[in-house]
Order: C-alpha cells, then sequence, then structure tokens
C-alpha cells in the first residue's frame, strides 16, 4: 500500500482531528457566551455557567496541545513569542488595556 499523500501517521491524523474538534467546542461555547452571556446555562445543567463550560473547553484544547507538543508534532512556544503575538493582537483591539499602542 503506498504512502497517504499527507504523510501523517495514523496517530498525528488522530490528534489532529483531536485539536480540530477541541477547537470547534470552543468556537461553540464562545458563541452560545455571545448569545446569551457567561453566566447563562443550558436548560439541562443548571449548575454549570457558560463561563466554566468555555474553561473547561479550553483545558481540553491544552490538553491535546500539551499531547502533540510531546509527540513532536509542533514547536513549543517561547514566551517572547507569545509576548510579541499578544503585543500586536492588542494593537488592533478596541476595548483592551488603554496603555495599548494605536
Amino acid at each position: 500500500m503506498s504512502e497517504h499523500y499527507n504523510r501523517l501517521s495514523p496517530a498525528e491524523a488522530e490528534r489532529l482531528a483531536m485539536l480540530a474538534e477541541e477547537a470547534g467546542e470552543i468556537v461553540q461555547a464562545v458563541g452560545k457566551i455571545l448569545r446569551h452571556g457567561y453566566e447563562s446555562f443550558h436548560p439541562s445543567d443548571p449548575t454549570t455557567p457558560n463561563r466554566v463550560l468555555l474553561s473547561n473547553e479550553v483545558g481540553d484544547l491544552s490538553a491535546v496541545y500539551t499531547m502533540m507538543l510531546a509527540n513532536g508534532d509542533l514547536p513549543s512556544i517561547q514566551e517572547d513569542e507569545v509576548t510579541a503575538s499578544l503585543a500586536s493582537k492588542l494593537r488592533c483591539t478596541h476595548h483592551q488595556r488603554a496603555e495599548c499602542e494605536r
């Protein structure tokens, strides 16, 4: 059998699928918060507000990211790269940290 055109191992493909799934769940949780607010909840679980559900999904994505780092799928991110990325993003925001340069 020939190698798959994307050259991903089954394990790599599975981790990417897991990452995509978790990212989609974050998007869904954010959409619910934008529509209903952080403190709203699903009617079947009034004890868990949307804020907690979003935090859980971010944690799940973080777990997959950690798994991908451990398997060499992604390079680790250096703190200075995070700082530079954040500074760049903040320059394009309207309501974040007033001391940011525009």
